[in-house]
Parts: C-alpha cells; structure tokens; sequence
C-alpha cells in the first residue's frame, strides 16, 4: 500500500514539475496552470484516489464496516485488535479477490496472518466468503 501511494505522489510530483517546465506561451501563466493541476494530483494521491486506482472498495463505515468486522472475529478475536488494520487487509483482499487472485483462500491467510495470528486456508476461505457477503460482493 506505501508502495502504491509513493508512487501516485511521485507520479504527482512528476506531473506537476512537467507542467511548470513546459514552455507553453499562452496565456495562463506558469502559477496558474500550477494551480489547476494541483487539485487532481492531490486527490489522486489521497487513500480514496488511490483505492480507485488500486481496485479497493471504499473505506467501509457504519454497519458494513461492523459486519466486515464481524466476519474476521469470526476467524480469529485477535485480528481485529486492530480495526484500522483489519479492514485495510480485508480491502486489499478484495482487491486481490476482484483482481483474479490464483489462490485467493491462501492470499486471504497470508494477508490476514499477523499480531502472532497465522491462518490456514480454509481461514482464508471464511474470510473470503463473508467479504463477498460484506465488503465486495461478486459482480
């Protein structure tokens, strides 16, 4: 995930130095076309631009974020210690269950291993089907 928003705000960085140094001669001044362009290459650096991009599901709130919630308690108490981790593992997972993942059960298990919590895949299947009943439903 760092990854990915490094590389939108380099890429935004980038964007932005290319259009202060092109040598366009109309009538917007250097400052200006600056200021048009900052906007986008903000918001395609914050999580909800970079989510898009990346293939996540919004942040979930309210009673979808309970229910996702619900259903990684219900593999293991220990991995919602951390709501906030929880549920960016559970968005990256739909990412990988939307993006054709090759073995989604073991990427769930892998990416849901951590705090000392190590899942098998028939754990990473239970977290797979209730994200499909919560978070990302199939399409």
């Amino acid at each position: 995930m760092r990854i990915r928003i490094t590389s939108v705000a380099i890429v935004a960085i980038l964007a932005v130095t290319a259009v202060g140094c092109s040598s366009d001669k109309g009538s917007d001044s250097k400052a200006d076309t600056i200021k048009r362009t900052s906007p986008e290459a903000s918001s395609a650096a914050d999580n909800s631009g970079a989510a898009k991009d990346a293939g996540m599901p919004p942040k979930p709130t309210g009673a979808e974020r309970d229910a996702v919630l619900a259903t990684i308690l219900d593999v293991n108490s220990k991995l919602i210690h951390d709501e906030d981790k929880a549920i960016n593992a559970a968005r990256n997972q739909c990412a990988a269950l939307d993006g054709g993942a090759t073995d989604p059960d073991h990427s769930a298990a892998q990416r849901f291993s951590y705090d000392g919590v190590t899942l098998t895949d028939d754990d990473g299947s239970h977290i797979n089907r209730g994200l499909r009943k919560t978070l990302c439903p199939e399409s």
